[in-house]
């Protein structure tokens, strides 16, 4: 099915200096009125890129748009467009919330009257309208964070950049957000996400794009991804006071273990037998003698496309092989 492009990236390149490449020829699109996530390592490029996009930096060569727009010679009309959250917080601790609120709005070049009206929405939409006149410096971590997400929006952009938003947020305020973020796509809104919780870019994205080394290794939906990338894994966890090198031995003759001696447990890729496999590996443990305390079939998940992406491409020849 094809979308409409709200941002799209073509060989962007942008360097440091010294021959340190950030960004090595990334090109992806990323549809209008949907979430798409990048993700990959720390150092990867990825708030790189997010700087491009919102034109807080140039690129070396190559070309990007943000809603059909240059960001190096159309900055002022892309401006206009956007929104961004980024990982340091951009509110001042000596004001309240609504003060923030109201600075950031009449820098958007809204009226007192419109600033006022939003200004609420926004305080009722994050739970903040409780926190009153209070100075932000008071705040907890996740109430700042969410009112940094809350300026982003004073304006009602077309485009938000959110980079690793929910750090440092608890479980619940993170869900609450992931809430406020589908209910921004459902009014059109389409999203940049940048994102170290691989879970949050599952059940958010519509699209995921794999950046490592500065360069793309693969994109696609999280579904096809981890069809493409992962395999159902059998977990095993050895009872307490088994012999777990045995358990793992015995497991071998399947393909690659990956073993945990802390936490006693054992995976094991179940091929394409499927059934028969499981059927297998259980006899193999039987017949090594090992107790088990509990197992489990465990489907793959974005980190196991994570870790298969990243595994081998520190070197940037693997990285161009997997592009």
């Amino acid at each position: 099915m094809m979308y409409e492009e709200a941002i799209g990236v073509d060989s962007i390149t942008k360097s440091y200096g010294r021959g340190a490449l950030a960004l090595d020829g990334v090109t992806f699109q990323a549809a209008a009125g949907a979430v798409t996530a990048l993700l990959g390592p720390n150092g990867a490029g990825k708030t790189t890129m997010i700087r491009i996009l919102a034109t807080l930096l140039r690129p070396d060569a190559g070309r990007a748009r943000v809603g059909g727009h240059d960001v190096v010679t159309e900055r002022a009309r892309v401006q206009d467009l956007i929104g961004l959250t980024g990982q340091s917080l951009s509110v001042d601790g000596r004001l309240s919330g609504p003060e923030n609120l109201a600075m950031f709005g009449r820098l958007h070049r809204l009226s007192w009257p419109a600033v006022r009206q939003r200004s609420g929405e926004l305080l009722e939409l994050f739970d903040l309208k409780k926190a009153g006149k209070k100075a932000v410096k008071t705040y907890s971590g996740g109430m700042r964070r969410k009112l940094d997400l809350a300026i982003s929006l004073m304006a009602e952009p077309r485009i938000l950049f959110l980079d690793e938003p929910t750090t440092g947020l608890d479980p619940a305020s993170r869900h609450a957000l992931w809430d406020t973020i589908r209910g921004l796509v459902s009014q059109g809104t389409t999203v940049l996400l940048t994102t170290q919780y691989l879970d949050e870019a599952d059940a958010l994205a519509r699209e995921v794009v794999f950046i490592n080394a500065g360069r793309v290794v693969a994109t696609g939906t999280p579904a096809e991804l981890k069809a493409q990338t992962g395999q159902a894994q059998f977990e095993l966890i050895a009872a307490s006071g088994a012999d777990f090198a045995r358990l793992t031995a015995a497991l071998a003759a399947f393909g690659h273990v990956h073993g945990d001696a802390v936490s006693r447990a054992v995976r094991v890729a179940v091929g394409d037998g499927g059934v028969a496999d499981l059927n297998a590996i259980t006899a193999a443990v039987a017949q090594a003698g090992v107790d088990v305390e509990r197992f489990s079939l465990r489907e793959p998940d974005l980190d196991d496309v994570y870790f298969e992406l990243t595994r081998d491409l520190s070197h940037p020849a693997a990285a161009k092989e997997m592009a």
